[in-house]
């Protein structure tokens, strides 16, 4: 058969040249790299002027996920953790980040946009499965500006054809509030009121609940119904309105009550008093019971408030930080004042030493009045008597998983035997050395069993 007559059954072509292979001629076709051997064409592939398949394409089956894709799945199951979601949602935040990580548009990104797909995916996740996190968190937990961290949720829910819904507090509160019947055709006036109204403020109510982290975490139907409640009775706080609970508002509503809800209303009204006390013009104290009568005023200014309230609550801090500070001063040159005169008379017995001291320390500007005897009783009062021991209690604003933290178990370390023959620490003789309080009392003692 002539080289003319040859032709590729693979693709059709009639391009086909000798190739000497080593010591053997064979017939190849140049279009696909078939070979023509004794007159037949096999589907066997040569080289033809360099490989036709790529490496990754030969080591595609055997190609191991790289490092940067398993810190990411680990980084998803750790936000999982945190966030205390359910493994459904574990489970399908980790198949949307295999998804976008090993996408084309995301593969040759940065490390810091693949981070960021984690918590977009986990995002997407929790909202397709009704679950109540927002945005915020996810970039508080990340570390990332919200704006970043939303171009990178649309760019991924469109690269990946997700549907997820969107969420509009103005629509779902506007929504929400339509079930409740308390317009001008169900009430009298005193008792009725006009459900833009009623959204318009709830929201602003949520935005301030958000802000204060009162959100974070929850559950929204008990926040929203806390927002329409407080809404009602703050835009015409009449004795009619201010007098019905929150099971008499639900009767006349006619909606069913979410027992949570009354703790959010106990919260959202803690956060309006804290407000309400930097208002310039209330001379009154603001409590939860007449602080309904400041809420609009509390709304208008809120941003001014809250950065008041903030920075007083910090000069207080730094008030008592200061005012420990010179106590520990106090304390302490009063504590070397005892040493120099036990230095002064180092041949004086013990007995007349802690005479001395006694004596030192039983002077007139050494009283019960002295700022040195608060710093003493402070010393010595137990720690158990803090009455803040959370950090959480301590600042203005906190996440409820702070501020109501759990106590915990603390294991016990186990009792090992004790031979006498151990190290003393430091810390250990600091403890038995006396203090001047203790110097004190065994001076008075030693002095009534002499007499």
């Amino acid at each position: 058969m002539s080289r003319a007559a040859l032709r590729c059954l693979g693709c059709g072509s009639s391009n086909v040249v000798q190739d000497d292979l080593y010591c053997q001629a064979q017939m190849v076709c140049v279009d696909c790299g078939s070979v023509v051997s004794e007159d037949a064409l096999t589907s066997e592939s040569v080289y033809v002027g360099g490989s036709d398949i790529s490496y990754s394409r030969t080591t595609a089956g055997g190609k191991k996920p790289c490092m940067n894709l398993i810190n990411g799945i680990q980084r998803v199951k750790a936000m999982c953790r945190i966030l205390r979601v359910n493994s459904e949602i574990e489970k399908l935040s980790l198949v949307y980040f295999s998804q976008a990580y090993q996408h084309e548009s995301f593969i040759r990104t940065s490390l810091r946009k693949k981070d960021n797909l984690a918590g977009c995916c986990l995002l997407v996740s929790c909202r397709l499965l009704n679950w109540p996190i927002s945005m915020t968190t996810i970039s508080c937990l990340m570390d990332v500006d919200p704006v970043v961290m939303g171009t990178i949720y649309l760019e991924m829910i469109k690269i990946l054809n997700i549907e997820a819904p969107i969420v509009n507090i103005n629509d779902v509160m506007e929504a929400h509030s339509h079930e409740y019947q308390i317009s001008s055709l169900h009430h009298p006036e005193e008792l009725a009121e006009s459900h833009k109204d009623l959204t318009k403020r709830a929201v602003e109510l949520v935005e301030l609940a958000a802000d204060t982290w009162i959100v974070t975490g929850r559950k929204p139907i008990p926040i929203m119904m806390a927002a329409i409640y407080l809404s009602w009775q703050s835009l015409k706080p009449n004795k009619y309105r201010l007098k019905l609970s929150l099971d008499k508002f639900c009767q006349i509503a006619k909606v069913s009550k979410q027992k949570p809800a009354l703790k959010r209303i106990t919260e959202m009204k803690g956060v309006l008093c804290k407000l309400g006390q930097e208002i310039p013009w209330v001379r009154e104290p603001v409590t939860p019971d007449t602080v309904v009568q400041h809420v609009e005023d509390i709304l208008k200014h809120r941003y001014v408030l809250l950065r008041r309230a903030l920075s007083t609550q910090e000069d207080a801090l730094l008030a008592e930080s200061q005012a420990r500070c010179e106590d520990l001063l106090t304390e302490e040159a009063a504590d070397s004042q005892i040493s120099e005169l036990v230095d002064q008379n180092p041949n004086a017995s013990p007995m007349e030493q802690c005479e001395l001291s006694a004596e030192k320390t039983q002077r007139p500007e050494d009283g019960d009045n002295h700022p040195r005897a608060g710093a003493q009783l402070h010393r010595d009062a137990p720690k158990s008597q803090d009455p803040e021991p959370n950090w959480g209690k301590r600042v203005l604003f906190a996440p409820p998983c702070v501020v109501h933290a759990k106590k915990r178990r603390v294991e016990q370390p186990e009792l090992t035997d004790v031979t006498g023959d151990e190290e003393i620490s430091d810390s250990e003789i600091d403890a038995y050395i006396r203090t001047p309080q203790e110097v004190r009392e065994f001076a008075k003692s030693q002095k009534m069993l002499s007499e």
